[in-house]
């Protein structure tokens, strides 16, 4: 089966989409449909880990919702995608044998997903909003001045601003392909001093339902 393809985002650019897997609220429409008859046997197996039904069908929605975009901008059936990694099992998702270099990035948080596509290199996060003393244990793990910015706010704003900052840091590591693995401390994405941010990467927050935090990053292509 062959679909229509619907065009890429143009070099420097991203589509985002942020939905909630419960109440199917924003699910964005596409061409291509899929049942769960459309999982990869790792998707089922990974599905099947989780204990409480919500957070499995977090799982298969979002990852459902993720072969309908992917089929949208293919061409190629959601059954029909295969997907590997970067540089080994704990490497950056890739989507194999594409007909175009598309680039995704997933994720899903307390019933909200977050799901990009580009033609770049691209990280997306959705996060809940952490408690205070989340917030504590984290701060020794994070760059100099990401947890100067964060202590120098009084105790109650820093959840919130936790969780923007950890958004982009989680983004912008899933773009570069590393995820957690990289330390924590490495690179500043702070909400001051833009410039010290990482080269050649856009970096920046994005509307998420109360409660909620997320964020994109994007790799810039090369010019010239």
């Amino acid at each position: 089966m062959t679909l229509t393809r619907a065009p890429l985002p143009a070099p420097g650019t991203y589509r985002l989409w942020i939905f909630d897997s419960l109440t199917q609220e924003g699910i964005p429409a596409t061409r291509a449909e899929a049942g769960p008859e459309a999982l990869g046997p790792e998707e089922r197996r990974r599905a099947r880990l989780f204990r409480r039904p919500a957070d499995r069908r977090q799982y298969e929605s979002a990852h459902l919702v993720l072969r309908r975009l992917l089929a949208d901008h293919t061409g190629l059936a959601p059954e029909r995608l295969e997907f590997g990694r970067e540089g080994g099992r704990r490497g950056k998702p890739r989507l194999l044998g594409s007909p175009v270099p598309v680039h995704f990035s997933l994720s899903h948080s307390h019933g909200l997903v977050a799901i990009a596509l580009a033609a770049d290199p691209v990280g997306v996060d959705v996060q809940r909003v952490p408690g205070v003393r989340t917030v504590e244990r984290c701060l020794p793990s994070l760059h100099p001045a990401e947890r100067a910015e964060l202590t120098a706010l009084p105790e109650s704003e820093r959840p919130d601003a936790f969780a923007l900052l950890w958004t982009r840091k989680e983004a912008y590591l899933k773009g570069l392909g590393t995820g957690l693995a990289r330390p924590l401390a490495a690179d500043y994405l702070g909400s001051g001093g833009l410039a010290a941010r990482p080269p050649d990467w856009t970096v920046h927050n994005t509307a998420a339902r109360p409660g909620h935090a997320a964020a994109a990053a994007l790799r810039v292509p090369a010019t010239g």
